[in-house]
Parts: C-alpha cells; sequence; structure tokens
C-alpha cells in the first residue's frame, strides 16, 4: 500500500511544478518562449487540478484502508500510483503540443493510462465494498 504514498509524493510535486510553471508564465513572459512554450494554458490548468484531485484519491484510499485495517491488492494500488500520475500528465503533454489530440501515439498513451487507472479504482472500490458487507 505504500505505493499510494510514493505515488501521492510524485503527483503532488507535480502540483507544485505546474503551479510555478504557470505562474512564472503569466508574471515573467518571455518573447518568443512563452507563447510558444505553453501554448495551451487552460489545458495546463485542468493537469494542475488532476494532480490534486488523484493525490487526495491516494491519500484518501491510503488513509480509509489503514483507518480500516484493510489490506489492499499491491497491484490496485500501484494501478492508481502509475494511472493517477499518467492521467494529468497527458494534459501536461497537451498544454505544449497543439496537434496532441491528432497523433496515434498520445491517444493510445491516453487509452492505456484510463484503462489503468480504471483497473485500479475499481479493485479498491470493490475491496471497500467487500469489507463493508
Amino acid at each position: 500500500m505504500n505505493v499510494l504514498l510514493l505515488g501521492a509524493v510524485a503527483m503532488i510535486t507535480a502540483l507544485i511544478l505546474s503551479a510555478w510553471l504557470m505562474t512564472f508564465a503569466r508574471w515573467f513572459p518571455i518573447k518568443g518562449i512563452d507563447g510558444d512554450f505553453l501554448v495551451d494554458y487552460k489545458t495546463m490548468i485542468r493537469a494542475h487540478v488532476d494532480y490534486a484531485l488523484m493525490a487526495l484519491f491516494s491519500l484518501g484510499f491510503y488513509g480509509a484502508a489503514s483507518g480500516a485495517n484493510i489490506e489492499l491488492s499491491k497491484i490496485a494500488c500501484l494501478c492508481i500510483a502509475v494511472g493517477g500520475f499518467t492521467n494529468p500528465t497527458i494534459f501536461v503533454i497537451a498544454a505544449f503540443d497543439t496537434d496532441f489530440w491528432n497523433k496515434a501515439i498520445w491517444k493510445i498513451f491516453s487509452a492505456l493510462s484510463f484503462i489503468v487507472t480504471t483497473i485500479g479504482f475499481v479493485w479498491i472500490a470493490y475491496s471497500f465494498l467487500m469489507f463493508a458487507i
């Protein structure tokens, strides 16, 4: 279950880094870099919020399982940690690449990330359900 904590730390780190990146992109624009560097500011905000939500989910799952003395599957926790980091990263990549949504490699990456995340969430939800009933 510690992988949930490690994943949350990675997501919180990405959350802080994205906040600094957006702050500097707005407050200290550099001619020739700002408009070409961070192309889609709104998509970067989506990444920032998604990192926060995924970190909170990871910490919440860890805390709930620890408090209820439920041992979560290591694979399910790994799916949450990996998917929780890669899902927001999709938005980060899209914020820098104007043609992101038309590239097959990113469509495949997005689909795989979503599948891994879904498996983790469903597995952990099922584990909590089985404990509750």
